[in-house]
């Protein structure tokens, strides 16, 4: 069985796709040197439809409304507009929301066409602009330390990298959090205090690598301006001995937090890239690879969820679960010492 692969890498070369929503213009060129927060294309999201109900606004019927709409199929409008009205002693009056066309007017409706959001593709990583992806977007190639996490608020940016922790399950506290860290990427282990987040909003900071965060913070984490990537996930769980070593030996070097959604059907994650020193020969890692004895593993699924061991055996043929299902397990020696049999599903190798 292939095993999906997690990466914390300490030399990697990485080649990721850089992709819009939706057709636009490249503004970058092939061999450009680019970083992360430079932009490789744009792009007018499609228009949106929003029916206006006009008669109910107004409190009138459909075809008294109509006698109040001032504006007609075809017409240009900007954002706050008049678009029926007004009416009564109160003088009451429909607006556009945004800018648009109208679309149809009458029968007390009117639907418009709101312009699409305009949006901009970021690089993401540091690195040379590889290939123009048709009109949606970029290849981009780089070298540096890669950490992949399994969540990430959405943001990007990059910047030297300061250590708060100083073990794998340290927290993160706001005593920590002072104008010394202000432009730099901060490192901690686990974050449970959202005045933790917001301290680093005032600041302000550049990014955030965390092994795991209380779950209730995820909503303040998504609001935030600067990029937060979780290696772990949420709970308190400490960081795992490979992504803190790596995260060690990059202190104070650059690094681009690409904080975006895992989608494992884009093959999108959130990842961590750590500028080289000179000399460094990366490695190209590989998207997965056969279960075996002796690999780290960090399983997935409770009861021993984002635990990491070592695979010490694969079971022969399937084997009956807790749950009465069948399935192919393999023997896991825990952090702790303690050998467990964990369904091959459920665990996946860290490299």
């Amino acid at each position: 069985m292939q095993a999906p692969l997690t990466h914390f890498i300490s030399a990697a070369a990485i080649q990721r796709e850089r992709l819009m929503p939706a057709s636009g213009r490249i503004v970058a060129r092939r061999g450009q040197q680019v970083n992360p927060n430079d932009v490789v294309a744009e792009a007018m999201l499609r228009p949106e439809h929003l029916v206006l109900d006009i008669a109910r606004g107004l409190g009138l019927s459909a075809n008294d409304a109509d006698h109040y709409i001032q504006r007609r199929a075809g017409d240009e409008v900007g954002e706050g507009d008049v678009i029926a009205g007004p009416v009564g002693l109160g003088r009451r009056v429909i607006r556009t929301p945004r800018s648009g066309t109208v679309v149809i007017a009458g029968g007390g409706q009117v639907l418009l066409e709101l312009e699409g959001e305009f949006t901009e593709l970021l690089a993401g990583y540091p690195g040379t602009v590889a290939d123009i992806v048709g009109d949606r977007g970029v290849l981009i190639e780089s070298t540096g330390s890669l950490l992949q996490g399994v969540w990430g608020n959405g943001r990007i940016n990059y910047g030297l990298l300061n250590l708060l922790a100083h073990a794998p399950e340290d927290e993160l506290t706001t005593g920590m959090m002072d104008v010394s860290l202000r432009g730099s990427v901060v490192m901690g282990a686990y974050c449970g205090d959202e005045r933790v987040l917001q301290a680093g909003e005032e600041l302000p900071i550049r990014g955030m690598i965390l092994a795991s965060m209380d779950s209730a913070l995820c909503s303040i984490a998504r609001g935030l301006s600067y990029p937060i990537v979780l290696l772990e996930g949420f709970g308190k769980l400490a960081m795992n001995p490979d992504a803190f070593n790596i995260l060690v030996s990059g202190s104070r070097r650059e690094a681009a937090l690409i904080a975006e959604p895992w989608d494992r059907i884009r093959n999108t994650r959130p990842e961590v890239v750590i500028s080289l020193p000179e000399g460094v020969r990366p490695e190209i890692p590989a998207e997965s690879k056969p279960f075996a004895s002796g690999q780290t593993v960090r399983v997935i699924s409770p009861p021993y969820k984002s635990m990491v061991g070592t695979l010490t055996n694969l079971q022969a043929g399937l084997s009956v679960l807790p749950s009465g299902l069948r399935a192919e397990t393999a023997g896991v020696r825990l952090a702790n010492g303690d050998i467990v049999q964990i369904p091959l599903a459920n665990l996946e190798v860290i490299k």
